[in-house]
């Protein structure tokens, strides 16, 4: 199905209303849902035999800043029976101060396994909370972590239970020590570039 099909068929099952915008000329095009009606159109397009959206392939959270006060999550849905795709995306207002509730988004983790911790990732990372999600806690950081490392106004925490946590001069010391030799340097021998045959 194409993308403006597949937008028809979720305005056959729901209404429009269901829909709060549609993005059709993007790279990727999405339909924007509104939030608390995710779950049960997720549920009709992985169940229903002319979507059957069998894999959940990604969710993404996304904090927009601050200044726009809100953040998104982006559920890229695949079907391998009929090789389609399809991006859905629901907006969330941002808490702007730390005794504001964190945004909450209804979990599909009861539709597709691969969301339990795709969901735990973005709660921990962007600091979205998913409703009814039968485990709702960090899997990347710490459990007593504070802080939301993807956040754009996320400030890193000096220490970390008597450990010092940034470390100046880090790239310069371990790991990563520049740009690559081929990027500044003079070309190696061994170069993958190919030369055009005359």
């Amino acid at each position: 199905m194409s993308f403006e099909e597949l937008r028809d068929f979720i305005v056959g099952q729901f209404g429009e209303g269901v829909i709060a915008a549609v993005k059709a000329d993007n790279l990727q095009p999405y339909l924007e849902l509104q939030t608390e009606r995710l779950a049960e159109v997720c549920l009709t397009l992985h169940d229903h035999e002319q979507t059957y959206f069998d894999l959940l392939s990604c969710v993404t959270g996304i904090d927009n800043g601050p200044e726009a006060g809100t953040m998104e999550v982006a559920y890229n849905l695949y079907s391998i029976p009929y090789d389609h795709h399809l991006m859905l995306k629901v907006v969330v207002e941002r808490n702007t101060t730390p005794d504001q509730p964190i945004p909450s988004v209804p979990t599909v983790s009861h539709i597709w396994r691969t969301a339990d911790w795709h969901e735990r990732e973005v709660f921990d990372m962007v600091g979205i909370y998913f409703k009814d999600h039968p485990d709702m806690r960090r899997i990347l950081c710490a459990a007593d972590w504070e802080g939301h490392p993807l956040r754009r106004d996320y400030e890193l925490q000096e220490y970390y239970h008597g450990i010092k946590v940034p470390f100046d001069q880090h790239n310069e010391l371990n790991g990563f020590k520049g740009e690559p030799q081929q990027l500044v340097g003079q070309p190696t021998p061994f170069s993958d570039k190919r030369e055009k045959p005359e």
